[in-house]
């Protein structure tokens, strides 16, 4: 079975509160993007030699990791501690969401990757069983589930769904080679509420969000890397009637009325995806 996990963007990004755990409580706006990855699962035959009860593959952007300690693995030994009737399996994952951008990518994958399961092997979740699971991996995992827009609280798992139609507009992406890990990111965060929420922000029409909406990534991920905050003020330049780095960085993101001509071959040595929403 085969499916096609899709990114996020942040439309603004308010960090409020450092928490007495260590974490940070945030305000954002999650945005489904159509960048896919694509996930096959396939049951192993019961002869296969294999050590491991779920054996990954990465192709394509691989990741630098065990492929054991991937969070689609992950996500497979989380469903079966409780489902201990889940075959062993073989996994295909091609990547071609960024990594270390702040799109999602790895949240995304071990999410559809519990939506996969869960209709494979029929295992009866319900959509928010299926969440419940997926905020045990990580802050923004349970957002994938169903993948709409949604306003999140907290480390990121406390959603509310939002209606917020981008119909019409163009949405430019550019992700530079430049990993921003999230220890980075938060290193000169001030935690602060901001003067507008950014879900009161985006319920307002686009040409005001320039003025009213912030990701508080950029002043701390734009100082150590300049030339990130370089491509936002390019894809002003461009014509971008909203522009801002997507959750904790490196990628960026436009919204135009129209694709500019030149927009891949401004960034023709990076990561760059557009589409009509």
């Amino acid at each position: 079975m085969i499916t096609s996990p899709i990114a996020k963007i942040n439309l603004g990004l308010n960090v409020v509160e450092k928490r007495a755990d260590g974490y940070h409580n945030l305000e954002t706006v999650f945005f489904p993007v159509p960048i896919e990855d694509t996930l096959e699962v396939q049951p192993m035959n019961a002869d296969c030699p294999l050590a491991v009860d779920c054996d990954l593959q990465v192709s394509n952007n691989p990741i630098d990791c065990d492929p054991q300690d991937n969070l689609v693995v992950k996500a497979y030994k989380l469903l079966k501690a409780d489902f201990p009737t889940l075959p062993r399996i073989h996994c295909h994952l091609w990547k071609r969401i960024p990594s270390q951008a702040g799109m999602g990518g790895g949240s995304s994958d071990c999410a559809y990757m519990i939506r996969l399961l869960n209709e494979q092997f029929q295992l009866g979740l319900s959509d928010e069983q299926m969440m419940a699971y997926a905020a045990k991996l990580g802050a923004d995992c349970a957002f994938f589930i169903k993948s709409q827009p949604c306003y999140a609280e907290g480390i990121g798992e406390q959603l509310t769904p939002i209606k917020l139609d981008l119909k019409g507009w163009t949405l430019c992406v550019v992700r530079p080679n430049i990993p921003v890990p999230t220890r980075e990111a938060f290193s000169r965060i001030r935690p602060h509420y901001p003067a507008i929420n950014c879900r009161e922000a985006v319920s307002q029409p686009v040409e005001t969000w320039k003025d009213t909406l912030v990701n508080d990534f950029e002043e701390s991920v734009f100082a150590l890397h300049p030339e990130i905050g370089a491509i936002k003020d390019k894809l002003y330049k461009m014509g971008a009637t909203y522009a801002a780095m997507s959750g904790s960085g490196s990628a960026l993101f436009g919204l135009f009325k129209e694709e500019p001509d030149d927009f891949r071959q401004a960034f023709s040595d990076m990561f760059t995806f557009s589409c009509k929403l």
